[in-house]
């Protein structure tokens, strides 16, 4: 599931409103609340502006002491703390802020609330959208099975990482590109060089079955190593990265024996993309997984 995740809206009238899921329910950015509701041209003064104003009235407390400030992705792609708040708090400040869109806000609370808690009860279901959405992008089937298991995968290895004392941003891109330099022999960067892909695409929606699969075995073997060697803080754990890069990169080194051709491709889904955008209008659903990364896909 994705936690960092981009702006993304639900539908034409709902805002593009960041959040994450914290302490089992959805956090909000106050500031993209504050720019659906006033269209303010300054988001980030206007919500200064009305914390100043709500401080000073006791009823507000309450309220300004529930916010928490979490690490969202700006414009700029950077990770930046951030005022958020959960719903419940979030439909208490928007009774300080009238406008006639407070309504179609609150309704859209309600509902990404309620799929959350589906997708929790019923993970099939979220699945499935992933499918969907796949399958409208032009992607066969079994592609999709294969990127759905490397990223449960992904998802598992991040948690490791997050358990073992490993910071998101920096250190989880350096474990990454260890893990990948060793399977490919070449760098996260220069892999979606050679595809030409744009810088923040997303790598792995990119890659040959093959090259997916054999990223999935060498995150394999990342957990296997962290969880038999009960190793602890970013050293240890890249010392594994390296190590399963390395197995990684054997395997790789076998199966172009057998095939007769390297098995890194510079074949990527662009193209595909546009030709199907052409025709067929893909579905707006939120992703189960991480959005687009700067370099550690």
């Amino acid at each position: 599931m994705a936690d960092g995740n981009l702006p993304q809206s639900l539908s034409p009238f709902h805002p593009d409103v960041r959040r994450l899921w914290h302490r089992g329910e959805w956090y909000y950015a106050i500031v993209d609340i504050i720019a659906f509701l006033t269209e303010s041209k300054d988001p980030g003064a206007y919500w200064r502006n009305t914390k100043k104003r709500l401080a000073d009235d006791e009823g507000a407390q309450q309220t300004l002491d529930q916010l928490v400030q979490l690490k969202l992705k700006a414009q700029d792609g950077r990770f930046r703390l951030t005022d958020t708040a959960n719903r419940q708090s979030i439909l208490r400040l928007m009774q300080s802020i009238p406008s006639p869109r407070a309504e179609p806000l609150r309704l859209w609370l309600a509902q990404v609330g309620e799929e959350r808690f589906e997708e929790i009860e019923h993970p099939e279901q979220a699945l499935e959208r992933v499918k969907l959405t796949y399958r409208a992008k032009g992607y066969d089937d079994t592609w999709i099975e294969e990127r759905i298991k490397n990223d449960l995968l992904r998802n598992e290895l991040t948690d490791e990482w997050k358990a073992r004392g490993a910071h998101e941003g920096v250190e989880f891109a350096v474990l990454t590109n260890e893990i990948h330099q060793g399977t490919f022999a070449i760098s996260v960067q220069a892999h979606k060089k050679y595809k030409l892909l744009p810088i923040k695409t997303n790598l792995r929606d990119h890659m040959t079955p093959l090259e997916l699969a054999l990223t999935s075995l060498s995150e394999a073997t990342a957990i296997t190593l962290h969880q038999d060697r009960e190793s602890q803080g970013f050293p240890e754990l890249r010392r594994d990265a390296r190590d399963a890069g390395e197995a990684g990169g054997e395997a790789r080194q076998v199966i172009e024996k057998r095939i007769g051709k390297p098995v890194l491709s510079s074949h990527n889904f662009l193209e595909k993309a546009r030709q199907r955008q052409r025709h067929v209008e893909p579905p707006q659903q939120p992703s189960l997984f991480d959005e687009p990364s700067n370099d550690h896909s």
